[in-house]
Parts: C-alpha cells; structure tokens; sequence
C-alpha cells in the first residue's frame, strides 16, 4: 500500500528490462566506480583531526568565557568537507546566551593571537536561534539548548551499528545526499527542500524495508529514487512502521509495509530507542500535514518533511522519477561504459570535490587524488605528501563512533516488548 506504479511511465529500454537483473557482475563493477566517486568526499583521518581540534577550541572557548558546556551534535550529517558541523551550547538563558555566542565569536575573529581563523558570524534569528561562522574554513553552527540533534545522533549511530556492513548505512547516506544536494537541488531545509533528518529517515526506510536486496550505496540509491519517486505522497506519508494514511490525521494510522514479514528493525527496538532518544513532547502536540510527510521515528508527532513547500514538493518527486530513470538507464549500459556514465550521473559533485581541494583538510595535507582511487588523478601513493603521517591516512574512511552510551549493549532482538530497567540503565552509562 502507499505506492502508486503509473506516477513514472516507463521509457523503452525499461520495458526491455529490469536494472535489478542485471547480474552481480555488474553490479559489482558499479558499487566499485562508485566507491571510487565517495572517496572524493569521504570523512578521512587529517579531516577528523582538524574538525576534533576546531571542536575543541570552541569548547574551551565557550566554557572559558561564558562557563557554558558545548556538544557536538552531528556525525551521520556531515559527511561532506563542505556541510556544516553543528554544535549546542548548554546554558541558563537561551535567547541571551546565543547574543553572548556571538559576540564572542566576533570578538575572537579580530583577535590577531587566536588559535583558528574566525569570520563571517551571524546571528540567525529563526525558529531555533543560532550562531553561524567559519571556523578554519569549516562551516559551524551553535545553536543553545538543543538536544534534539544529539538524540538523533545516538539513534542513526545504534541504526548504523544494527545495520553493519562496513559502515553502509553511513556510506549510502554519504552518496545519497551528495546527489540530493549537487545534483539534483534537492536538499535543504531552510530554502523549502528536505531536511537532512527527512532524507535520512527516508534512507533508512530503504533499509528497513528492503535490506534483504541492496548490498552496496549505489544499490540503495537507486532503490531510494526508484521507490520514493513513485510512492503515493498525495494519499500516504513515511514512517519506519508503515505508511500512514493522511486521510486519518491528526491520528496517525500506519499499513504494512511492503516486505513486512521480513522487516530490518524490529518493533521492540524502535519502541525503546522512541523511549529512551525522544525529547519531551509539548502539550498539544500534533503531526502536521504538509506537502511531504516523513515522520520522526523518535517522534510520532514530528514531520521531518514541513520544510518542503508545494512548488518544491512537484520538483522533488520529478527529481526522484528522472533519476531512476537516468540510473537505471546507466546500469544498462555496456560495462565497458559502466564507470564513465557513473561519472556522469555525479558530473556536480564531482565538479566540487573531484580535484581533491578539500576545505576539512590541513592546507599542507590537500591532495589531488586519494591512493586506491580509480578516479585519482595520479596512480601514486598521493598522500605521501602529508608530512610526519603514515603513507595512506588520507584515503582511509575514518567513521568515528562518537559513542555517547555503550550500544553495543542495545541489540536489535526485541520483537515486542520494551528492553528492561537493568539493561535501560546499562545502555545510558556515560
């Protein structure tokens, strides 16, 4: 239920045939072009390095001066060199605190002595109040009192770890929202778009309904643009039980989902990450309709696709239909072209990152391509010119747990049923 199968009419070389029988072989050759396009903006070691010592200093910044305690809210969601890093300040005053952020940002950006390079700060005034510079060339933003970014980041890390396979969740969320972004405009809250939440949970819906048939980012992407493209989203929103019925709002009412009998996270544990991970809901809370419906899967009441206007709406789903078809039309293709039209398909993003130039790396550790790579444009160890380091750190995918609990001890087997006071209390040790 939920999805429509005449919202994307099919072009000749569809009706031939189906992308998803094209054989392991191919599809083998495609994950591996692929990899070669992620690692052109993957998280590496020198990337990690520099943003943890960005992080620190802005710690020590703010708890020096304004005796606040700062965190770091985001992992899954900055996986680009060129998408920000989100920070929460935690202190008594909201509204005074993020004025007094600011101001000391500014101040420390005409401090001639200062550790890091700090311009272009501004106060945001929306919804939730921010501050938003550079710091060393990366983009930070400081919000006050926020922890709604942390609970979600301890749900996508469990999410990842249940999921496994060398990180691909992480790593489909990395391809994922590369193409959502350069390629396809599709991405961004505060200019009417998706969320990155609202595109991750759609990820993650890929994953839970449909594990048993991707095995590699390029394979859940094009499910990804394959089903939502022709999911019914006038009659039917997303939620990881289910779709839900619009009709039916404000009570949110859910269907089986295709596969249900065969589902990725099990009831038991969504319902204790809900329990444990949701910050308090306000008194009258309701889920909101609007053109794109995604639900929180920490909070029933939340619609991670409110952002999305009706203009942008029509767009997305376009987007989606043109590049399912483009992709599966790509997969087709002979093998020997396989790799070239894969370039193609992320002409933008490689445009941005393909040179190697990236700004979350030390000027004197930027390279023009990462040893491995089949797309690098030298053949040799390019990172040899990273001095006082190993040979190869740049090229090595560095997915730091950033754990805030133990998860290892919260297992996905819990059919129904909440997990236990005891094993509760282990999972929240610090």
């Amino acid at each position: 239920m939920g999805v429509q199968q005449d919202v994307v009419s099919l072009e000749p070389w569809e009706q031939q045939s189906d992308p998803w029988l094209i054989g392991i072989q191919r599809w083998s050759l495609a994950e591996k072009a692929c990899e070669g396009i992620i690692s052109k903006f993957q998280p590496t070691m020198f990337a990690e390095r520099k943003r943890d010592s960005v992080i620190s200093y802005l710690q020590r910044l703010l708890k020096d001066n304004l005796d606040c305690f700062c965190l770091w809210i985001s992992s899954i969601e900055n996986l680009s060199p060129r998408w920000r890093y989100d920070l929460s300040a935690i202190g008594a005053t909201t509204d005074e605190l993020v004025k007094e952020i600011a101001s000391l940002l500014e101040s420390e950006g005409k401090n001639s002595s200062a550790e890091f390079v700090v311009k272009d700060v501004q106060l945001i005034g929306a919804e939730v109040k921010l501050v938003k510079c550079m710091v060393q060339n990366l983009v930070v933003d400081i919000s006050v009192n926020q922890i709604g970014g942390l609970c979600t980041l301890c749900f996508l890390e469990q999410v990842d770890r249940v999921i496994k396979k060398d990180h691909l969740f992480k790593r489909s969320i990395i391809l994922i929202k590369a193409w959502c972004y350069y390629e396809s405009r599709t991405l961004g809250a505060h200019v009417g778009l998706i969320s990155t939440y609202g595109l991750e949970t759609l990820v993650l819906y890929i994953f839970h309904v449909f594990h048993m048939a991707i095995d590699g980012p390029l394979s859940v992407l094009y499910k990804f643009l394959e089903y939502f493209s022709a999911f019914d989203w006038d009659n039917y929103g997303i939620s990881l039980m289910g779709p839900i019925r619009l009709s039916e709002l404000p009570r949110v009412i859910v269907e089986r989902p295709p596969n249900s009998n065969n589902l990725l996270l099990k009831v038991g544990f969504l319902r204790h990450c809900s329990k444990t991970l949701a910050v308090p809901m306000r008194i009258g809370d309701v889920f909101s309709k609007k053109y794109l419906n995604i639900v929180d899967p920490l909070n029933d009441y939340n619609n991670l696709g409110r952002s999305v206007s009706q203009g942008n709406f029509f767009r997305i789903r376009s987007a989606f239909g043109y590049g399912a078809r483009k992709l599966g039309q790509i997969l087709m293709t002979p093998e020997d072209d396989l790799a070239e039209e894969l370039l193609s398909f992320f002409s933008n993003t490689l445009n941005m990152h393909g040179s190697g130039q990236r700004p979350d790396l030390p000027e004197d550790c930027q390279c023009g391509g990462f040893p491995g790579n089949r797309f690098s444009s030298e053949g040799k160890d390019a990172s040899s010119s990273c001095q006082g380091e190993v040979a190869n750190p740049v090229s090595i995918p560095f997915y730091a747990p950033h754990l805030l609990f133990d998860h290892s001890k919260l297992v996905n087997t819990e059919e129904n049923g909440d997990v236990n006071d005891e094993k509760r209390s282990e999972c929240m040790k610090t």
